[in-house]
């Protein structure tokens, strides 16, 4: 299976766990992942202006290096996803936001919204196949209540992200099965945990992220995983309990995390 790979700026310095264990577990299941040589940040958050085109080229440029090379496109971080995968659906099904898009950029030819975007959960769950996956744990994760914590960016707008339904996912609790452990399901896996209003209102954060640890504790789980840099700046500011991108867990249980570190 061969994918391009958009890493996204966070995970270069902030983040860098998230793509160091992602490469080293894609290697040992048989992914290729081609980062292209030349990509921008994708901003991080998503226009939500309509005539606001500008911010949308950095996201557009690496889908469309990504239909040159004939690959879908992969992600680990939920907010670049989430970008990508907005911006991919505006070039697709908005003709005036395709038709401007185009006319800024220097392609060799137009691009359409023809990529697919997917994050690397999806592809663990539907190229690889979580019985598969578990096949190939070594290390299997036995003992270990885990929380998934979904957050908001990887699972809404539901009819843009189509990751999984965004009132009751599963997953990364099918994940968290196959690699051994036992899922905790809690009811606000999927709230917001405030990221983007950190900076300005660290009190209304704070109570965000007070409410999901609460909740995850209370029904029994001793971790967190996210796919999320911001979630897991915030989940770690706020809590003792462990937090951990999936990809390290991943690691863990495929017998690589050593390797990748």
């Amino acid at each position: 299976m061969k994918f391009s790979y958009y890493p996204g700026c966070t995970l270069k310095n902030k983040a860098k766990d998230l793509d160091r264990y992602a490469r080293a577990c894609a290697a040992a299941l048989g992914i290729e992942l081609i980062e292209p040589d030349d990509w921008q940040c994708c901003g991080g958050v998503y226009p939500l202006g309509k005539d606001e085109i500008a911010p949308k080229l950095a996201a557009v440029r690496v889908l469309a290096d990504a239909a040159e090379q004939g690959n879908q496109l992969v992600t680990v971080c939920s907010a670049c996803h989430h970008v990508l995968k907005r911006v991919n659906d505006d070039m697709k099904n908005d003709a005036d936001t395709r038709e401007r898009a185009n006319r800024y950029m220097d392609l060799q030819r137009p691009y359409t919204g023809q990529t697919g975007v997917l994050h690397l959960l999806e592809v663990l769950r539907d190229r690889v196949g979580f019985d598969t996956l578990k096949e190939k744990v070594v290390n299997p994760l036995t003992g270990k209540k885990i929380g998934a914590y979904y957050g908001c960016l990887l699972l809404r707008p539901g009819d843009v992200m189509t990751l999984d339904d965004p009132e009751n996912p599963r997953v990364m609790e099918d994940l968290i099965r196959a690699l051994g452990a036992e899922p905790v399901v809690y009811p606000y896996r999927n709230e917001c945990c405030g990221g983007y209003v950190s900076l300005g209102d660290k009190e209304l954060t704070g109570r965000m992220c007070d409410r999901i640890l609460e909740s995850a504790v209370g029904f029994g789980a001793q971790m967190l995983l996210t796919a999320c840099p911001l979630c897991m700046y915030n989940l770690r500011a706020h809590s003792d309990l462990p937090v951990y991108y999936f990809t390290e867990l991943l690691a863990e249980a495929l017998g690589v995390k050593e390797a990748a570190q």
